[in-house]
């Protein structure tokens, strides 16, 4: 199942408002798809990527469609919010890159994150999403590392999921003991990306926000 849209621009918002800003994403805008809602416009351009920050207390965060993401708290690198857009409950981890490296090197990008979603009215669970920052090259495969195990993920303009869901559980399970998950990509320009994620505090987030989405 692919992220709905609408909440999506939410958790967009939390990283745009919480998050320092990023240079412009170097590559072309994916076409935009029928009857969907404009993505929000991007942060405008710096020299020179800003070092990974913690996400925002929902201040900072103006509210979408009626809703507004509540922070239940901060866990190592990785914020657990919570919002219903549409009167529907969704609960989210979510984490910015510890690392993120760029061949050729420093190639400016959008700022990229790693969220892992749970919404009951879709009987999802523990649903992990990466934004990269640029769209991905057309029909091209990202993955995600853990150890020494690595995971396919299916790619549409600058978003990834896993490609076998089958695999999805143990991907979490892996995250929850891991140290680091290391995610590479390809953009549409050829640019290739390594983003490193720090997993400390991620089973803690989780665990909240298996508790206030049950």
């Amino acid at each position: 199942m692919r992220i709905d849209r609408q909440w999506r621009f939410v958790i967009a918002l939390i990283v745009a408002g919480g998050f320092a800003g990023a240079a412009a994403a170097q590559q072309p805008p994916a076409p935009a798809a029928p009857a969907t809602p404009a993505k929000p416009a991007k942060p405008k351009p710096k020299p020179a990527a800003a070092p990974a920050e913690k996400p925002a207390t929902t201040a900072a965060v103006p509210p979408v469609g009626g809703a507004k993401p509540t922070l239940l708290g901060q866990y190592g690198e990785w914020g657990a919010y919570t919002a219903t857009p549409n009167g529907k409950r969704i609960c989210f981890a979510i984490a910015k890159p510890s690392n993120m490296q760029t061949d050729p090197a420093n190639r400016p990008r959008n700022p990229a994150y790693m969220f892992i979603s749970t919404r009951p009215t879709e009987k999802v669970t523990n649903e992990v999403s990466v934004i990269i920052g640029y769209p991905f090259r057309p029909g091209s495969e990202a993955s995600v590392e853990v150890g020494s195990t690595s995971f396919a993920l299916y790619t549409q303009q600058d978003g990834g999921w896993i490609k076998n869901a089958t695999e999805e559980a143990h991907l979490v399970d892996a995250m929850r003991e891991g140290q680091s998950a290391v995610v590479k990509g390809t953009s549409a320009k050829g640019t290739k990306s390594t983003d490193t994620y720090s997993l400390k505090g991620l089973s803690q987030a989780l665990e909240r926000t298996g508790q206030e989405c049950k």
